[in-house]
């Protein structure tokens, strides 16, 4: 590598003495982008799982046991989406199954489940806060819980204890 007149190497020589071309900006801003884009596929990923924990936690209050077709049902999709899914939540530690049993959670599942239940609850509160009817604010917070970052959601807590 050859020695720059500044004393440095390369690139590197550029990105030191100069401010960064218009092109590098760019390149900063998609890499931002690519970031936040992640961030939300990842939360998509992570919503599949944490729905799934809620409602067998759920299952498991109201009848004591989340068989595969209830979850099915009750989420409409498929014997084997389920299936799937659970295999998934399995893998992840989340869920155990026993022949003829159905589906129990982990330790690690229900604090899940119950973490995911707090979020519901809290993006609720919020949205009939500010005036949202409550059917609607059900609706939309099924959604926005799973993609509330823990920063707005502390937010979202000192706004509504202000309101109190």
């Amino acid at each position: 590598m050859k020695l720059c007149r500044n004393g440095t190497f390369g690139p590197l020589a550029r990105k030191i003495s100069q401010p960064p071309p218009e092109e590098d900006k760019a390149d900063i801003l998609d890499a931002e982008a690519a970031d936040r884009f992640n961030q939300a596929r990842s939360a998509r990923a992570s919503a599949l799982l944490e729905d799934y924990t809620e409602l067998i936690a759920d299952l498991l209050q109201e009848h004591g046991e989340a068989r595969i077709t209830d979850i099915a049902r009750c989420l409409g999709v498929t014997h084997p989406t389920a299936t799937k899914a659970v295999a998934r939540l399995k893998r992840e530690g989340l869920a155990v199954s026993r022949p003829y049993r159905g589906v129990f959670l982990t330790d690690e599942g229900a604090e899940m489940a119950e973490r995911v239940r707090a979020r519901h609850r809290l993006v609720v509160e919020l949205l009939i806060a500010v005036g949202v009817p409550e059917e609607a604010a059900e609706m939309d917070a099924e959604g926005i819980e799973h993609y509330v970052s823990e920063t707005t959601l502390a937010a979202f807590e000192r706004y509504l204890k202000d309101k109190r």
